[in-house]
């Protein structure tokens, strides 16, 4: 049905020969795991155990100075900051790699210890911590982007590092700009700078969503970048007061125009992880109450559901089942 509306386009592609198998659903819906792809848990299986060789040995599938996902999936494991260190010191041939697992990680363990709260409820011990973690992480980064100087990885985690130790506007343009000059349409680059424009950091009101815009308007058809519209938009909801704030016809056109040129274009690429380009989106046009593409979108997912971007929800699996009936 759906190839008959929507032209090639609605054809599924050739089956993955390294898509893991789909767990069973609970109302019809799962959490994808490592990224969907056998190879990648593959890699976790070897960071979780700790084993170094075989994790450099399933890294040859990835080149992890350009994928965000599959660093992000590292990113993760936790304990994996309990042994990289020594990696880091033992390792000369490959001591950029493990300095940019290692520098990754410490971001998101810097912000484990942060947690999620408001600043005016984070304790000064959790602070601490967190700022110290972060020291580690922005060590570790910059040196390994200074060792591998085509990587951008290394940047857009900078990015993050440099939000929450408040490095500075100056700093943290220097290191979008370093990002950008290395892949100007990096998708992950982008969204993090949509939350750096946010109000609750270092922005102003609607200067997220013009960054996004201006972004996607020089992206080629087919390109992932739409989502940077669509995540400006729920960022823009996390921001506001009024939880209908997206329900307009304007803003519904907008979101159903930029999936309909990014994730829905015939020339989009699906590599490991597309499911959250697509949970992105999913997210977005369910927000605004939009009819035409989602059921499009949640009918490609097939159920699969990404922690990002629906752990801005308080229930994040029961919300994704419910926008999905309903769309």
């Amino acid at each position: 049905m759906f190839g008959k509306l929507f032209g090639r386009g609605g054809e599924r592609p050739a089956a993955d020969p390294h898509a893991l198998p789909v767990p069973r659903r609970q109302n019809g819906v799962y959490k994808l795991q490592s990224l969907g792809d056998t190879r990648v848990m593959a890699l976790l299986v070897a960071a979780e155990s700790g084993d170094w060789d075989a994790l450099r040995m399933a890294l040859a599938h990835f080149d992890l100075g350009r994928d965000h996902q599959v660093l992000g999936e590292l990113s993760d494991v936790d304990g994996l900051q309990d042994w990289i260190g020594r990696v880091v010191e033992e390792d000369e041939e490959h001591r950029a790699t493990a300095l940019l697992i290692s520098g990754a990680r410490h971001v998101n363990w810097g912000w484990e210890a942060r947690t999620s709260a408001r600043a005016t409820d984070v304790s000064r011990e959790q602070w601490r911590v967190f700022y110290d973690r972060l020291q580690i992480a922005e060590e570790h980064l910059l040196e390994a982007a200074e060792l591998r100087p085509e990587w951008i990885t290394p940047w857009r985690r900078l990015l993050t590092s440099g939000r929450g130790m408040s490095v500075g506007t100056a700093v943290n343009e220097a290191r979008l700009d370093a990002a950008l000059r290395r892949d100007p349409l990096d998708l992950a680059t982008h969204i993090e700078w949509v939350s750096h424009l946010q109000p609750r950091w270092h922005g102003g009101s609607g200067q997220a969503l013009e960054f996004a815009r201006k972004s996607f308007a020089g992206a080629p058809d087919g390109h992932r970048l739409g989502c940077v519209v669509a995540m400006a938009h729920i960022e823009d909801w996390v921001e506001s007061d009024d939880k209908d704030c997206l329900d307009t016809p304007e803003i519904q056109g907008e979101l159903r125009d930029a999936a309909r040129r990014s994730i829905l274009h015939p020339g989009y690429e699906r590599r490991p992880g597309w499911q959250e380009d697509f949970n992105i989106f999913a997210m977005a046009l369910s927000l605004s109450a939009e009819s035409v593409v989602a059921p499009r979108v949640y009918h490609e997912l097939d159920g699969a559901w990404t922690r990002w971007p629906w752990t801005y929800m308080a229930q994040p699996e029961k919300t994704y089942a419910r926008f999905r009936r309903r769309a």
